[in-house]
């Protein structure tokens, strides 16, 4: 798997350091967990609370001034409950609609966005070819050829939006078997190869929970030197640099205590479906509460 170095984030106050901090992650859905796990491992004495807007998704098929009313909505009531020192948007398609309008509604606080690893991707390729996953908002958003116009210039961009997977990893992973989970990538994966992508570019945060299925989609439709490639690294490296800059860690020499463990937030109404439960306790989360 190869990451990228891409975040976007705004400025931060300092606070003390005798507090225990805190960090909310936000998607709507369950995409935006592996993202989570990777910040709980480089960062074990944050506290991470997640939000899983099951009653907004998805995102990725509704209009963008809707997308925004719901994502000011949540971010104003993840702050009002948890003060929290940071908000990561785990997920592209919010990112891409949303992030300059709450940092400009929350002036201060520091929010850090997904974008689609097109620069690593278009630096790495070998065939000048790279293929885009995302969602069908993700790859109409102008955002997306902007970064294709920096960073992706000189090479080919096959760009395939993919609502329907982003619907199965929501709602049919728990339940799929591994073939139906690589039946479910192959049609996309064929795609890129028949157009010689060597680099597949997850801009989706679910699509990162078929990482492996993608893999061996790959390699069961002989593509030979084919990259994976997400934002998570770069992500958590931004959020990792911030928070020691604002002396929110522990230095090196230091021991890093385990933070308490966070929330699993969901906004639709109970009983929940058990498959939440489910993911919260896989990623080390408290069972799901409702925001």
């Amino acid at each position: 798997m190869v990451t990228d170095n891409i975040s976007e984030v705004s400025d931060a106050t300092a606070s003390s350091t005798t507090q225990t901090h805190s960090i909310v992650f936000l998607d709507s859905g369950i995409g935006g967990l592996p993202y989570l796990a990777y910040a709980k491992e480089r960062m074990p004495e944050i506290k991470f609370h997640y939000l899983a807007d099951n009653a907004g998704f998805p995102y990725g098929n509704k209009p963008p001034s809707q997308v925004k009313d719901i994502l000011h909505d949540r971010v104003r009531r993840l702050r009002a409950r948890f003060l929290p020192d940071a908000l990561v948007i785990a997920c592209n398609t919010a990112s891409q609609i949303g992030l300059h309008s709450l940092r400009a509604a929350h002036p201060g606080f520091t929010i850090v966005g997904t974008v689609p690893a097109v620069k690593p991707a278009a630096l790495q390729t070998k065939t000048g070819v790279i293929g885009v996953l995302a969602t069908e908002r993700t790859v109409d958003d102008p955002y997306l050829d902007d970064l294709i116009a920096r960073y992706a210039s000189d090479v080919e961009v096959v760009k395939l939006p993919a609502q329907e997977l982003v619907d199965f990893v929501e709602n049919r992973l728990f339940v799929a078997n591994l073939e139906e989970r690589i039946e479910a990538v192959v049609p996309y994966v064929r795609i890129f190869l028949e157009r010689s992508a060597d680099e597949i570019v997850l801009a989706c945060t679910h699509f990162l929970h078929l990482e492996t299925e993608i893999g061996i989609a790959i390699q069961r439709l002989n593509g030979e030197n084919v990259d994976i490639v997400d934002s998570r690294l770069g992500v958590v490296n931004r959020v990792h640099e911030l928070m020691q800059s604002l002396g929110f860690l522990s230095t090196k020499d230091c021991p890093k205590p385990n933070a308490e463990t966070g929330e699993f937030l969901l906004t639709g109404d109970p009983p929940f479906d058990p498959r939440y439960s489910l993911w919260a306790q896989r990623f080390g989360q408290n069972p799901p509460q409702r925001l």
